[in-house]
């Protein structure tokens, strides 16, 4: 008989797979960089490439789950990215295996179809550490491809690429026979109802949609972004401390620049069922310490929660332009170690949330949450490639974007009522009069 553990497996298998066949290009970044004669800041743009098409598709894919179901949307995404992997195994050229690498890398949006997969099965009080067991062990997958392909493939990348393709198409295989889109019939007809265009447009007007959007972008879309662009970063900007340590060649620069990298990724994923747990610990505590923020609604504390995670994440962009100023290889690892961390803290924090905010709407707030967020993962990458000191991209990106985000997240959440009645344009202006208005999530206006 199918439950909830099982369907929390399925789709926490299916995205960490999808997570390896993301990032399984930025893995061989050093080795692509030198077979194909790239500059850095080409490299920049191919590390960029890899999240262009999650923001509108993680929007699309999160209606999608509403609509059709989590386990069919899901099983569609790991087998038409399976089949471009193994197709982009035999490019002839470079453009070639760039467009069809692109297409590989919006596996990526599963993430919004997990996301809603698990909070269909999940209740509210265990909701928080349910959604960031799927996606920290998810996330682990940018890890092990960064940590384990590179020792297994060296600079073979055309093999790899085969490989996990084939393995996509039989999870795909599996997630269609054995998922189930909710724990009853009554939930998945609600998230079916709630999936129109004005609950959409709804969700995307609210403010709180917008910070928690806004918390992403600087939390999971940094973290994509880092995926992405930290091979090429311990490449170049410590090429001589990894040569010092009898590093030479591109497979074990790849290899070094590569296990440095995992560092990052393997406790942004490790410590966001932490991360979780600590929101529903705050929840069950009602910990909630900032005056400046709501405090009467039921889920404030998680709310709490959040904005610590957020600070912390800005401290550590300073740290890591710091240690790279100060070139001691050994500090900016740990360093990058603790800034994964707060990582985790910020990406668990969210969606401990935005589940419970946005109960009847799961797929679509997590599609435009999840999705419009990875937009950092395209920018990031691209001030870190093209500043003048390559050290100092994170101190720039940390004060030109995070700063205000942190504030914007503060005003969104600061009012006592239900966030979700203030937006642009009220909820009776985008939702019909069929009893589909927001339910009250604690406290009232």
């Amino acid at each position: 008989m199918t439950n909830k553990i099982e369907q929390l497996v399925i789709a926490t298998v299916g995205f960490f797979w999808a997570f390896l066949l993301w990032f399984s290009t930025a893995a061989f970044s050093p080795s692509i960089g030198a077979f194909y004669g790239l500059t850095t800041g080409q490299l920049a743009l191919l590390a960029s490439s890899a999240i262009w098409l999650a923001p509108p598709g993680r929007v699309f894919a999160g209606w999608a789950a509403d609509r059709l179901g989590a386990h069919n949307v899901f099983a569609v995404i790991l087998a038409y990215s399976g089949l471009m992997s193994i197709a982009s195994s035999f490019a002839t050229s470079y453009e070639v295996l760039f467009v069809e690498r692109l297409v590989v890398a919006s596996a990526g949006v599963g993430f919004v179809v997990g996301i809603q997969h698990v909070a269909q099965w999940f209740d509210e009080h265990e909701i928080g550490t349910a959604e960031g067991l799927y996606a920290g062990t998810g996330n682990a997958g940018a890890g092990v491809g960064a940590l384990v392909l590179p020792r297994v493939y060296g600079t073979n990348f055309s093999d790899a690429f085969l490989h996990l393709g084939v393995v996509a198409l039989l999870i795909a295989v599996v997630y269609k026979w054995r998922g189930e889109p909710a724990r009853d019939a009554e939930t998945a007809a609600t998230a079916r109802r709630n999936a129109s265009l004005g609950d959409t447009l709804f969700v995307w007007t609210r403010y709180a949609a917008i910070g928690l959007m806004l918390a992403y972008a600087m939390s999971f879309g940094l973290e994509i972004a880092m995926n992405s662009w930290l091979p090429s970063y311990y490449a170049e900007g410590f090429d001589g401390a990894i040569g010092d340590l009898g590093f030479a060649g591109t497979a074990a620069v790849q290899t070094a620049a590569g296990t440095f990298a995992a560092v990052q990724s393997f406790n942004a994923s490790l410590f966001r069922p932490f991360s979780g747990y600590v929101s529903d610990l705050w929840q069950r505590k009602g910990w909630t310490p900032y005056p400046f923020l709501a405090t009467e609604r039921a889920y404030s504390p998680r709310v709490h929660w959040l904005l610590t995670a957020l600070v912390l994440i800005v401290l550590a962009m300073a740290s890591l332009t710091l240690a790279g100023l100060a070139g001691v290889l050994p500090v900016s690892v740990v360093v990058l170690a603790a800034f994964g961390i707060t990582v985790s803290f910020g990406t668990g924090g969210v969606f401990a949330i935005v589940p419970v905010l946005f109960d009847e709407r799961p797929g679509t707030a997590s599609g435009f949450i999840g999705g419009v967020s990875t937009s950092g993962g395209i920018v990031y990458p691209l001030v870190y490639g093209y500043v003048p000191n390559i050290h100092t991209g994170y101190a720039v990106v940390a004060a030109v974007f995070f700063v205000p985000f942190v504030l914007f997240f503060v005003w969104a959440m600061r009012r006592e009522g239900d966030p979700r009645e203030h937006g642009i344009g009220s909820a009776s202006r985008w939702l019909s009069d069929d009893g589909q208005s927001p339910s009250p999530a604690g406290g009232d206006d």
